[in-house]
């Protein structure tokens, strides 16, 4: 691979601390995000279990004796291993072995079963969530907002541009996908079609061995789409197939699918926030739901940039998917979680961002700068009500992320605002 073609990732950091750190590392994620670019970016050697030359050869060499394929320079990238999953359990043999540090990068699209792997690899083997690209990974912001400089209070002021309405709605059916990066928005939305052709059809097989029900799986994550960023529940996606499509789905198939979906890297879903905010307040405990880049979506439903901008209302739930996707990315790098936040009465705050010394930050993610006033409005009168509760922990930022927005200031009720397309980590 050339070196002076690589695009630099977030995680490129994170990589080379836990390199340091520990003996092995496994970049996870869905296919297509980059992660066999940049683990060999990292690396010094390399093998592709996947490679088709010589019949598969690699992989029938891993299936002989995993062991031979760890051999060569370190750090050495065994790429796509669940292929082979006892690789696993040789990288974990060889790091006790030699006990030194930042001896292999295992890639994977898929988390297997556990038979098969003897150990879990604690302490031995770290593993890292890579997504799709980030709109500052991509070029497509200009990165003068940094969000943990944001999460600890402090922002300059700064004229950001104006942003074209289409020029965003592109960036949401294009995707962070770096193989579209540079295709017109027609042709880019091809690859997210794709994508899930080669999980459904290939991918969920090669998972585990077991034929599942294709045509259900279809109709569920198109469920999915139309729910995106909604707390729908497994009822909720079955009752929404019956309605929407006519077909009925076993509860307890949703739920494995949905499992399935998650281990293929396809979802990426919003867990709830609760711990300490607010004690005398039931919270709710649905996640949100999300799939790893918000292009998925619009294939499923057959969105075009044309269609998106005559729905605003789904356009909404698609921005804030990508906002989402992107403060998950930057949080991370600085040790971040994300969540969102629900309660029975009705309050609800769309991205919160806890740190790792336990503050946290409150977002709301708007699409227009006409709806800057009331999402403030929203998120001082929640920490209001938290700071009111004698046990209630109020946030320490709040921010509003909008689209349309021409400049990131801080408000004199000491509400943020920030453009997405002006984010960076």
């Amino acid at each position: 691979m050339n070196a002076q073609n690589y695009m630099p990732r977030i995680i490129d950091r994170k990589i080379e601390e836990y390199l340091r750190v520990f003996g092995a590392i496994c970049v996870e994620g869905p296919k297509w995000c980059g992660k066999t670019w940049t683990s060999s970016h990292h690396s010094r050697s390399r093998i592709f279990i996947g490679d088709p030359a010589g019949n598969f050869q690699n992989r029938q060499l891993a299936e002989m004796s995993p062991s031979l394929v760890l051999e060569g320079e370190t750090p050495r990238l065994i790429d796509e291993w669940q292929e082979v999953p006892p690789i696993w359990d040789a990288v974990r043999y060889q790091v006790d072995q030699s006990a030194q540090k930042g001896q292999f990068i295992l890639t994977g699209s898929a988390t297997p079963n556990h038979k098969g792997i003897l150990h879990s690899g604690a302490g031995r083997i770290a593993k890292l969530r890579m997504r799709p690209m980030s709109l500052f990974e991509s070029g497509d912001s200009s990165g003068k907002v940094s969000l943990e400089s944001l999460c600890h209070g402090t922002l300059t002021p700064v004229m950001t541009g104006e942003v074209d309405l289409k020029a965003l709605i592109g960036l949401i059916v294009r995707g962070g996908w770096p193989g579209a990066l540079h295709l017109p928005v027609e042709q880019a939305a091809m690859l997210p079609a794709e994508y899930l052709n080669a999980v459904i059809d290939d991918d969920v097989y090669r998972m585990d061995g077991i034929r599942r029900n294709t045509a259900k799986m279809r109709l569920l994550l198109r469920s999915l789409a139309r729910n995106e960023s909604t707390t729908a529940t497994n009822k909720t996606l079955k009752n929404d197939i019956r309605e929407m499509d006519d077909e009925d789905i076993d509860v307890e198939t949703v739920k494995e699918y949905l499992d399935i979906f998650d281990r293929l890297f396809l979802t990426d879903n919003q867990p709830p926030f609760s711990t300490g905010v607010r004690s005398s307040v039931r919270v709710k405990q649905a996640v949100k739901r999300h799939f790893c880049d918000p292009s998925l979506a619009c294939s499923l439903l057959k969105i075009t940039p044309e269609r998106l901008m005559g729905d605003l209302e789904t356009l909404g739930f698609l921005f804030e998917a990508l906002c989402e996707r992107d403060l998950r990315i930057y949080a991370d790098a600085f040790g971040a979680a994300l969540y969102h936040y629900q309660d029975y009465r009705g309050r609800e705050i769309d991205a919160v961002l806890e740190l790792p010394d336990g503050q946290w930050c409150a977002f709301e993610i708007k699409l227009g700068a006409n709806q800057i006033d009331a999402a403030a409005q929203n998120l001082l009168t929640i920490r209001q009500e938290i700071a009111d509760d004698p046990k209630g922990k109020p946030p320490a930022v709040l921010c509003v992320l909008c689209g349309m927005a021409n400049a990131a200031y801080r408000r004199p009720d000491g509400v943020f605002v920030v453009p997405v397309t002006a984010l960076k980590d």
